[in-house]
């Protein structure tokens, strides 16, 4: 009798080997290689669902489009995320910790859409009572949604057939299992074979389907990056269960922009949408307090005013630390050097903690100037006034470099109430802006001089 060959494949890059490694030879990550089954070459035809089709050269003006429109998810900040609204068609993840809210938001999603198109709801976690318990509590219309409690991807497939609906969830993809893979249901190999397969399903049947995805400890999908890249749109849920909101960001988009960001507000009737994020990022004390900053981000498509807090304190530690929550800890390093070098003000022999206030993470360079504005404020015991808003990009020579959509950050500050603003040179205005006083700066040193 032969002998059944093994494989050893990474679950980063999804590379083969004969033998076992410590480390991927491929993408050097350590003690990720499992044994398995050699992978078996599907048809171009069968993974896209067109068998038997013969396939023709085409130019683009040949190729015939047809125009599928959007329809709104019923809530406004989630079709912000997705670009306007659901595409017909599209594989949507949905990526968080435990206790996030993913299946609460798909459950609200579908009993509310449920009242107008057909909406078919997947469970592989949880029994058909449990849902229908949730929607019940969190006051959701759950007569019109359909329920299938069922892991194995050919009987959904088969019964979405039947049903026919606009709308798949399926919570969660790690319980998905088929019998085209022989791997235990939650591996690599199944994970990435249900994904496919939900895949072809909405593109040939134009079902927009909603995967719901765990996360790893380190905050990484769980499963093969090749997941993301198969799918159209992946979004991650952001926030603590100790906090009150609940951020969701796209990390990918093919219908829309990315880094798009939707705020949403935990109830005990569900996730709420919050029309005006940035006043719930500037719940500050009534009194000026030293190491607070107001800086304007750019989201996705629109400005967003947060808070920046630095504490600076004597250091007794021969290596002062170093601590950021929301902010890349090497550039608070950087900054503090630079800091040093042109503006004359050292921290070498103090510790420095610099928070975001509202648990927001800061992705953009925009919010160096306000950083350093808080940790100087903080080492000087000088509050900054509450009403000044403050943006800019540093540079290694301590020059202020411009950012995108100075105009419409400086309006967004304008409609909170900030009646001073200290941003790059090259972001000033052409126009003035009613009741906003603007201060230009090219150098780090005026910066500071203004201060003064």
């Amino acid at each position: 009798m032969a002998k059944e060959k093994k494989v050893y494949r990474c679950l980063k890059c999804q590379a083969e080997f004969s033998r076992w490694h410590g480390q991927c030879p491929d993408c050097g990550e350590w003690n990720t290689l499992e044994e398995g089954e050699p992978s078996r070459t599907a048809s171009p035809s069968r993974s896209l669902g067109f068998a038997g089709a013969r396939s023709e050269v085409l130019t683009m003006a040949q190729v015939k489009t047809v125009s599928s429109p959007r329809f709104s998810s019923t809530l406004g900040e989630f079709d912000r995320v997705l670009g306007g609204g659901v595409v017909p068609g599209s594989v949507v993840l949905v990526g968080g910790d435990p206790g996030v809210g993913k299946s609460t938001i798909l459950l609200q999603i579908g009993c509310q859409l449920a009242a107008s198109m057909k909406v078919l709801y997947v469970t592989g976690e949880e029994s058909p009572q449990q849902i229908v318990m949730r929607a019940t509590r969190l006051n959701l219309p759950e007569q019109q949604l359909l329920l299938l409690a069922e892991t194995r991807v050919e009987e959904i497939l088969a019964a979405a057939e039947r049903e026919k609906p606009a709308v798949l969830i399926i919570d969660s993809i790690q319980t998905m299992q088929t019998a085209e893979a022989n791997s235990a249901p939650g591996s690599v190999t199944q994970v990435r074979e249900s994904a496919a397969l939900l895949t072809t399903f909405a593109k040939y049947s134009g079902t927009a389907v909603f995967l719901v995805g765990h996360v790893t400890k380190s905050g990484e999908l769980a499963g093969p990056r090749v997941l993301e890249h198969i799918i159209d749109v992946v979004c991650y849920i952001e926030g603590g269960t100790d906090s009150r909101y609940r951020i969701i960001r796209a990390v990918k988009n093919r219908f829309g922009a990315v880094n798009e960001l939707g705020v949403f507000g935990m109830t005990d009737r569900g996730l709420k949408e919050v029309k005006n994020p940035s006043a719930i990022f500037l719940s500050r004390q009534d009194e000026e307090m030293p190491g607070s900053a107001v800086t304007v981000l750019w989201e996705g498509s629109r400005p967003l005013l947060v808070e920046i807090q630095a504490l600076a304190d004597t250091s007794y530690s021969e290596n002062p630390r170093r601590v950021t929550l929301g902010l890349d800890g090497n550039r608070l390093a950087m900054l503090l050097a630079v800091l040093h070098r042109h503006g004359r003000i050292t921290t070498y022999d103090k510790d420095v903690f610099v928070n975001v206030v509202g648990g927001i993470k800061v992705m953009e360079t925009s919010a160096d100037l306000a950083l350093i504005m808080a940790v100087v404020s903080s080492l000087q015991g000088r509050p900054l006034p509450r009403d000044l808003a403050v943006f800019g990009e540093i540079g290694l020579a301590g020059e202020i470099r411009p950012v995108p959509g100075g105009q419409e950050r400086l309006r967004e500050a304008a409609k909170h109430g900030f009646t001073q603003a200290i941003i790059p040179q090259a972001n000033t205005p052409k126009i003035p802006i009613k009741g906003l006083v603007i201060n230009s700066v090219s150098r780090l040193s005026q910066a500071l001089d203004v201060l003064s």
